[in-house]
């Protein structure tokens, strides 16, 4: 048999290429296909920097001020843990008794629905009430933790303010960027709440006979605001309400306390009034100085981006508005868009720098139009990948923008062997049907 007889009778065929070279038309128009939509699923994509860790974790947080971590967990861990145990697909139980506080954390299987393994954990701890103290002052705290709510950002604010300026600068920024439709919540780090307090001289007290008890239901009494209902005037109606609430701490220190015999005792006259803050429960710095920190946390399934571009012309706007002045410091930490938009900015560079590298080096081997072929083939399977990622509802994050940039190198590889071996055969005079 002659060379040309076993060239004729050899072929090696793959149906599918085969298809796609007698309907080149259509090859077309589906390449144009994905391209399209390949760039409009990168758009749409959300993106963020790491993927979203679901493991349903509940946690119920219990305080009984005043009692030793062995007494917590006797009277409260003990009986939770064990009305708890009796829901089915736990994974683990554990437990801190502390001072003052019991944490019950209960794991379970990633096949769990969240919502019902709190429901059921709640149901739980309602069951368990009976056995618990009766002078709990308040119920247990029944909580899911979701692992993905982290900051995306932090807006730290400071300058030559006030505590309340800053407190109102950055009660304003929470509530504008609290109504952005990807963050879930906004927390302000570094402030102290405001706390009025009532320094009491335990000699005068016991001289005039008082107790913490009656300073206690004499400020009660007199702090509160007590409706009268309506009257009408004219074909109007007005509600009626008289305002009782302390104004000024001058006002608390006038209440009475004890009116004896023609006698009147002052709240000022057995306590000292002073109106400032409490112990904070946050400290917020920036380069050694304290700040005030705005810290933003997204939803989980939003697109990072879009979230962070919108607090940033949320911030502007406020700037520009005059609600925020002009001479008080922003300063964004903890970016986390930021190396979101490294990684898409490495691959798009790995994407361009392959095809460019791939053409120059196979334009000198095989020739133009083989090395036009490996090059398209890099950004096709690159859209087609983002067209699938889209459909299957995943994300764009680190794990997967590393895969994408890892596969690209093997895609370059294969696309390189494929077609370098299709030019031999080409080469030596078969035909392509």
């Amino acid at each position: 048999m002659s060379v040309k007889e076993i060239k004729d009778s050899v072929i090696r065929e793959f149906k599918l290429t085969t298809l796609a070279l007698k309907n080149r038309n259509t090859v077309f128009l589906l390449a144009f296909i994905i391209l399209l939509f390949g760039g409009i699923s990168y758009k749409n994509l959300p993106k963020e920097l790491f993927p979203d860790i679901v493991i349903p974790t509940i946690l119920v947080q219990t305080t009984y001020p005043g009692n030793a971590p062995i007494d917590i967990e006797n009277l409260i861990t003990r009986p939770l843990e064990k009305e708890i145990d009796g829901i089915n697909g736990i994974k683990k139980l554990s437990s801190t008794s502390a001072q003052d506080a019991s944490m019950v954390f209960v794991e379970f299987n990633t096949d769990v629905n969240i919502d019902d393994a709190l429901t059921d954990v709640k149901d739980a701890v309602d069951k368990a009430m009976s056995e618990l103290p009766n002078d709990l002052l308040f119920d247990p705290v029944v909580m899911d933790i979701d692992l993905s709510e982290f900051p995306i950002i932090n807006i730290n604010l400071s300058g030559d303010f006030s505590l309340e300026e800053l407190r109102e600068y950055a009660e304003y920024l929470e509530e504008e960027i609290e109504g952005i439709s990807e963050i879930s919540k906004v927390e302000l780090e570094g402030l102290n709440d405001r706390e009025i307090r009532i320094d009491v001289d335990l000699h005068k007290l016991e001289a005039l006979e008082l107790s913490f008890y009656d300073i206690e239901m004499a400020v009660t009494a007199e702090n509160v605001s007590i409706s009268g209902g309506e009257i009408k005037l004219g074909s109007a109606r007005r509600s009626i309400r008289t305002i009782g609430e302390f104004q000024s701490v001058k006002e608390l220190g006038n209440i009475i306390i004890k009116r004896e015999n023609g006698k009147i005792v002052y709240l000022k006259d057995v306590a000292d009034v002073t109106d400032g803050y409490a112990d904070p429960d946050s400290y917020a710095r920036l380069d050694r100085q304290p700040v005030v920190s705005v810290q933003v946390i997204k939803k989980g399934g939003e697109n990072l981006l879009e979230a962070t571009d919108k607090i940033f012309q949320t911030v502007e706007r406020a700037k520009k508005s005059g609600r925020i002045p002009a001479d008080l410091n922003l300063t964004l930490t903890n970016d986390q868009s930021e190396y979101v938009r490294v990684q898409l900015h490495n691959l798009e560079n790995s994407m361009v720098m392959g095809v460019i590298f791939v053409i120059l080096v196979l334009f000198y081997f095989l020739g133009t139009r083989n090395a036009l072929f490996v090059g398209m083939a890099i950004p096709m399977s690159m859209f087609t990948s983002f067209v699938v990622l889209n459909l299957i509802g995943f994300k764009l994050n680190m794990i997967v923008l590393f895969s994408l940039i890892l596969a690209l190198g093997m895609l370059v590889d294969n696309g390189i062997v494929v077609v370098e071996n299709i030019y031999r055969f080409v080469s030596r005079g078969y035909k392509p049907f």
